[in-house]
């Protein structure tokens, strides 16, 4: 059995997590650039067996696509370009930034911590990810 990656794809920075083999806990991995982004999944891949990469696909209040999907769009279309064998899910990520912060909050961190946002992202990637968890066990 292999890992679940999850991907946090932003325009400067891209949030990663990903499962223990037995894909039961979900853990922040890094951010990276997103230029970045190509490079690291290749070395990823290599090193790791993935089953699947959840991807957080940003809505509005009416649950339509976000003004940022046409940054994660291309995106999408280039990862199952390179990896057509590889299973992608989108996962609703509203809000994560704002949990991730309070996570933060509620974790001690500090003013100047908080503001890190390659941290945040990560985060964010982590919360993408245990929410794609607990919507799989429900079913």
């Amino acid at each position: 059995m292999g890992r679940i990656l999850s991907i946090d794809y932003g325009r400067k920075r891209v949030g990663v997590a990903v499962t223990d083999p037995l894909q039961m806990i979900a853990n922040g991995l890094t951010t990276i650039h997103s230029k970045d982004i190509w490079t690291f999944l290749a070395e990823y891949f290599e090193q790791e067996e993935v089953d699947c990469v959840v991807v957080g696909y940003p809505k509005q209040m009416n649950n339509k696509a976000s003004e940022a999907v046409r940054f994660i769009n291309p995106f999408l279309r280039k990862l199952t370009k390179i990896y057509p064998d590889l299973e992608v899910k989108l996962v609703d990520e509203r809000f994560t930034s704002k949990i991730a912060h309070q996570t933060m909050i509620d974790a001690g961190l500090k003013k100047k911590a908080r503001q890190n946002k390659a941290l945040v992202d990560t985060i964010s990637a982590t919360i993408i990810l245990q929410s794609y968890l607990e919507q799989r066990t429900k079913y």
